[in-house]
């Protein structure tokens, strides 16, 4: 657990340190769990985002943009009647828990000084954002609401009394001394850190790890000295805000030695987070948004899949049309040696340039003359099937690159674009496309991804096939640069320029395989051609295209890298 009570701690400090004195001039809820308060402090707008998501809980501030709802949904619009408007006087954090505390002052409608709390309790699948009417100590509203059923030791609703999550009796680490500690752990019982996390609130197993990490053979000397030592930061206010890059990311207000891996510094804490839950929490909300239609291609996928397997079988029977032939053939030229009722018939092979023979299987209930009939038709059906089960091989394997494209813009889509892919979902006929009550703008354009590379130079990114469509055959210019991971579904990428240099095409090679199947993959394989040379084929699906006159370049995919050239 990376965001502990001690995380909670040097987390309040940050916040208090921008935001005390700031007026809350703006307040959004993008999400179901999730607060945006706009602050204007020391001369500068801050975004402060608060969370109570299940799994990515937190408090910090932001510099990532959010898309809010057409309709504020009616807890954001309660914040904004108690306190837009209102100055933060002081935040900070409830003893060592994981809950953070915003005083705010300001006026009613009727002009009279209003004392306000929004308090945000940062546990889990727990979590909540409250806020608090202070003079009375009565909640006015909450992102969650606990009623007695669910929970008889506080209630949560509307007009209640506030009353804090239950103290787990431990130990504040600010307080404790040596003599604390040693009297807090049995060295005979074994695992210290389980014992350490046990005694200390806002301890984390992450913290007490580090202790016995740092501490090496642990005595009655060294825990207690390098627990101490490990907390002076957090005492001083002194913080080191660390990424640990190994099997899985981490977190910490500092470097942990105990874990292997990448290490990265952050100047802040609320950097840090931003970069730890850079498209995280996204995507966890387009999986919640798009899980119906994930779902749905993969069944489409599925089905196609077992399609080409049944189309494959009746190909390889349909291969005996020849043999159907050889057999016509073969009756017609013996039909003086057949005779009605027979069940089969040996004949020459005149075809068999050894002499030999064949077996002619016969239905008794036909003439001569109708059993080869049925093996000239026989013949045909085959020949006919042959046709037309490869174009249905065919059509069959597009539609799974089709579906192999759509499943890859849901890994990368944002909200937004979830619903331009439900959009086209809809007019291919794959869902019951809504009708909408007011009719689309004609010249609506889809938005785009901006970047700029190193140079300068201009890069656009298409996430789904409007994007993708509207970039390649629309927006860029002929000779611009277009690429595309080469077999790999993925985005359009161009280049808005005629000649770029070969640092912003490598550049620009990292978003298209970025934003593609291969995200994860090293050495991913970049086409790259002029615009010119690439065309949409008549009667392809959107985001289909070909091309000619490639170039190849191979490249690793770095979320640095694409954040760095991320167009604000």
């Amino acid at each position: 657990m990376s965001f502990d009570g001690l995380f909670t701690k040097a987390m309040s400090e940050e916040l208090g340190d921008t935001l005390k004195g700031g007026r809350i001039n703006k307040i959004h809820q993008p999400y179901k769990n999730e607060i945006i308060l706009v602050v204007r402090s020391q001369g500068k707008n801050h975004k402060l985002l608060l969370s109570a998501h299940p799994s990515y809980a937190r408090a910090q501030l932001t510099s990532q943009s959010y898309e809010n709802p057409a309709a504020p949904p009616m807890f954001c619009m309660l914040l904004r009647k108690h306190l837009e408007g209102y100055i933060i006087e002081d935040v900070y954090q409830k003893e060592v828990d994981r809950i953070i505390i915003f005083e705010i002052k300001g006026r009613s409608e009727i002009g009279d000084v209003s004392y306000k709390q929004l308090i945000i309790e940062i546990m889990g699948r727990h979590s909540n954002i409250v806020v608090v009417d202070k003079s009375r100590n009565m909640i006015l509203d909450s992102i969650k609401h606990i009623p007695p059923s669910i929970n008889s030791y506080r209630t949560v609703l509307p007009g209640n009394e506030y009353i804090f999550p239950p103290p787990q009796d431990k130990k504040n680490p600010l307080e404790a001394d040596s003599e604390d500690i040693l009297r807090s752990i049995d060295f005979n019982s074994g695992k210290l850190d389980k014992q350490i996390v046990g005694s200390f609130s806002g301890i984390s197993p992450l913290f007490a790890k580090e202790v016995l990490h740092q501490a090496g053979l642990a005595t009655r000397n060294s825990l207690p000295n390098t627990f101490l030592q490990l907390l002076k930061p957090v005492k001083e206010g002194v913080y080191q805000p660390t990424l640990i890059r190994g099997d899985k990311e981490t977190f910490y207000f500092l470097d942990l030695q105990h874990l292997e891996g990448e290490h990265t510094s952050f100047p802040t804490l609320s950097g840090l987070l931003d970069r730890y839950f850079h498209q995280k929490a996204e995507r966890d909300r387009v999986k919640q948004q798009g899980n119906d239609l994930e779902r749905l291609l993969k069944n489409e996928r599925d089905k196609n899949i077992s399609k080409i397997a049944k189309l494959e079988k009746t190909l390889k029977d349909a291969e005996n049309a020849d043999t159907y032939q050889l057999y016509g053939e073969l009756l017609t030229a013996n039909l003086y040696a057949v005779e009605r009722g027979m069940s089969e018939i040996e004949v020459m092979n005149y075809y068999d340039e050894e002499g030999g023979t064949v077996v002619i299987e016969l239905d008794t209930r036909k003439s001569p003359s109708e059993n080869a009939q049925y093996y000239f038709s026989r013949y045909s059906k085959a020949k006919t099937a042959i046709r037309i089960v490869k174009e249905q091989i065919e059509k069959a394997k597009e539609e799974i690159q089709y579906l192999d494209q759509l499943l890859q813009q849901l890994e990368s889509a944002s909200p937004k674009d979830i619903l331009e892919i439900r959009e086209e979902l809809g007019e291919e006929g794959y869902i019951k496309a809504k009708k909408e009550k007011k009719k689309k703008k004609t010249n609506e354009k889809p938005s785009l991804e901006s970047y700029l590379s190193s140079d300068g130079t201009a890069i656009l990114v298409g996430k789904n096939n409007k994007q993708n469509d509207y970039l390649t055959n629309k927006l860029a210019g002929k000779e611009e640069i277009w690429l595309h991971t080469k077999d790999i579904p993925g985005s359009h990428v161009v280049i808005r320029s005629k000649a770029p240099s070969e640092e912003t095409i490598k550049e620009a090679a990292v978003l298209a395989a970025y934003f593609s199947k291969a995200r994860e993959s090293s050495s991913v394989p970049v086409d790259f051609t002029a615009v010119r040379n690439v065309k949409k084929p008549n009667g392809a699906k959107r985001g289909f295209v070909t091309y000619e006159g490639q170039q190849t370049v191979y490249t690793t995919p770095s979320l640095d890298t694409v954040r760095s050239m991320k167009k604000d």
